[in-house]
């Protein structure tokens, strides 16, 4: 399993929460997380860590 990506679209895609994410961009070594509201009671979570190199660690997401 890869963890580590050169893209946002790509990290996203290998978790299937692409259609998720805000546009936000992700500054060098932050993480940045976001709340998704979907059709459920509480919506997701998702995290995602960018290094100082610029890739993307594989995201953090669940159901709150």
């Amino acid at each position: 399993m890869k963890n580590w990506f050169n893209t946002l679209h790509e990290a996203l895609d290998a978790e299937g929460i692409t259609h998720m994410w805000d546009n936000r961009h992700i500054p060098y070594d932050t993480t940045l997380s976001l709340t998704y509201d979907d059709d459920t009671r509480y919506g997701h979570y998702v995290s995602v860590y960018r290094d100082n190199t610029g890739m993307y660690e594989r995201p953090v997401h669940y159901k709150r």
